[in-house]
């Protein structure tokens, strides 16, 4: 008989682990030799079978009992990825019950953070008990911190690049000229007799101000369905209200409209201050954020919603339509997410797009750049073909 190599016990033990228990556990190897886990392998086999085995199984595991929930919070960290860990940690939410023992600070302390798991939390809201309240803001601060050090730099550095790339003159001051951008934009007309080029036209910065150069209006639907849209939203709040040359303003809403700005500074203030779930009623968000727009053609609004109105479209539409019309740049994102594919009213998507609002999806690592390409005044619709995002019609 041939003695199985260990890279075949290795691939044979993760088919065990595909297939589950129970019948399962005859698997053998090409000798007939019954595959044995590794300890480590062992419990993770556990931890799988306690989360997704069938009801009556696991009738017997961990039902509603804290400490076995917690040492199984503490395997499925140990013994599988991150990624991995996110994705059963949110299916443990239904099927474990575990989102009702979340509300006691010994469990928020075993899980593992991450925007699932503020999502979840901001939508418990109102029922987290006082004692747990602390320990969930802990919780909810890490994550935000933690988007916040990746997402800051690349968006304060291209917002800010946007604003000067859009207060370039061609009547510079001599001392703002950018004489790189002068000679190239002038290079026709160099003279070979005087080996010099005479510019005819001047590039370089206005002066820099500390005036604000751009308004821009964060409207988000705070239903159910936008949590991780509205976690997102709450980072980007709070950078770009860091700017001193872009005013923001961070609206939520359901069928009632919540003005957040004043807790910019802080996106867990906001996202405690944010109620999840209830109706919808885009066109009173609408209305709300048009009366606070000043400058129209120095306005960006981005409506981030999936677009399920439950007041009256046509209204919500003319809303759009006003705004648009009145110079403000607007745009409509179906989420503001690493999720993939949103669901999201594909009538009234095509409906925003004709009367020019695009409509999409955006992930936060591509928002900086869709900021900084409507404060330039740039076709949106073509940015977002650009990085093959199909302003899409289409749920």
């Amino acid at each position: 008989m041939t003695e199985p190599d260990n890279d075949s016990r290795s691939r044979l033990g993760r088919w065990r682990l595909v297939l589950g228990g129970h019948g399962a556990d005859g698997v053998t190897d090409g000798n007939g030799n019954r595959v044995e886990l590794s300890v480590a392998d062992a419990r993770r086999d556990q931890a799988l079978e306690d989360l997704y085995e069938d009801e009556q199984r696991r009738r017997g595991g961990l039902g509603a009992s804290s400490p076995r929930v917690s040492r199984w919070l503490g395997d499925i960290r140990r013994y599988f990825p991150s990624s991995v860990v996110q994705v059963m940690q949110a299916d443990a939410m239904d099927r474990l019950g575990l989102k009702q023992l979340l509300l006691e600070p010994e469990m928020l302390r075993t899980v593992q953070p991450d925007v699932g798991l503020v999502s979840t939390l901001i939508g418990l809201g109102r029922v987290i008990p006082e004692h747990s309240r602390e320990t969930a803001r802990a919780v909810v601060r890490q994550v935000t911190d933690e988007l916040e050090e990746r997402l800051r730099a690349r968006t304060i550095q291209a917002v800010t690049g946007a604003l000067n790339r859009a207060a370039r003159t061609r009547r510079p001051r001599h001392r703002d000229i950018d004489w790189n951008r002068t000679i190239a934009a002038n290079l026709k007309h160099y003279q070979p007799r005087y080996h010099t080029v005479v510019p005819e036209r001047l590039v370089g910065h206005a002066r820099r101000s500390t005036e604000i150069q751009r308004e821009i209006i964060l409207c988000v639907d705070q239903s159910g369905s936008m949590a991780e849209s509205v976690v997102y939203s709450s980072v980007f709040g709070a950078v770009l209200g860091s700017l001193r040359s872009v005013r923001t303003r961070l609206v939520v809403f359901d069928t009632e409209v919540v003005d957040l700005t004043d807790e910019l500074e802080d996106p867990v203030d906001v996202l405690f201050g944010v109620q999840l779930g209830g109706g919808t009623d885009i066109n009173r968000a609408l209305a709300y954020c048009q009366d606070r727009i000043t400058q129209p053609t120095e306005t960006i609004l981005v409506l981030i919603s999936d677009l399920y109105e439950g007041g009256i479209p046509e209204e919500m539409l003319r809303r759009a339509a006003s705004i648009v019309g009145s110079g403000a740049t607007m745009i409509a994102l179906l989420a503001l997410s690493d999720s993939g594919h949103p669901s999201f009213d594909s009538s009234h998507a095509a409906a925003l797009a004709g009367i020019g609002v695009p409509a999409f999806a955006c992930t936060p690592d591509l928002f900086p750049d869709l900021m900084a390409a409507a404060i330039e005044r740039r076709d949106v619709g073509e940015w977002a073909a650009s990085h093959d995002i199909p302003a899409t019609h289409e749920s």
